[in-house]
This record gives C-alpha cells, sequence and structure tokens, in this order.
C-alpha cells in the first residue's frame, strides 16, 4: 500500500508539481519533479514525461525573481526533493 504522497516531507510540492507537469504548466514544482523524475519513476510513482533541461530551467527562474538569493532557494527546493525521496522509499519498504 502507497502512502499519501502529500503527508510526506516535501510532498505539497511534490504533489502541486505532479500535477503541474501533467498539465504542462512550466512551474517551479514541476521543473523540481522532472528533476527527480527518474528517482520518483523508480519509487512507483506516475510521472509525466519530463522538461528538458529542469536545473538550469528552474534556477533561472529562481534568479529571475531572487536575484543572488536564488543559489540557495534552489538548493533548499532541491533538499526538499531529496527529502521527499528518502521519505518515500522508506515509507514504500
Amino acid at each position: 500500500m502507497r502512502p499519501d504522497v502529500s503527508t510526506l516531507p516535501g510532498g505539497n510540492l511534490v504533489t502541486t508539481g505532479l500535477r503541474d507537469l501533467a498539465d504542462r504548466a512550466v512551474t517551479d514544482e514541476s521543473l523540481l519533479v522532472s528533476i527527480g523524475r527518474p528517482r520518483l519513476v523508480q519509487l512507483g510513482l506516475d510521472v509525466a514525461e519530463g522538461f528538458d533541461d529542469p536545473e538550469h530551467r528552474l534556477y533561472d527562474r529562481l534568479q529571475g525573481r531572487f536575484g543572488d538569493a536564488a543559489h540557495g532557494r534552489y538548493n533548499a527546493l532541491v533538499r526538499q526533493l531529496v527529502s521527499f525521496e528518502r521519505a518515500l522509499a522508506c515509507a514504500a519498504s
């Protein structure tokens, strides 16, 4: 039985990203899910085809809004994705 992914750490980002990616909406969350797509699929999630070059596209979006703080924001988002992946792996075992 798969857990409710929205309750896992970072689940809100991933849930939104999965929906946005399925709708082909380019958002921070859909780009983040595109980055994590290989691992998310490996963990059993149904993930739409990802966007090309999601790492750079996400960073560019963040830099446009946050300037020099983009690096920290980018790293924080990736840490949340990794936390989600680890929690999902633990919940699935």
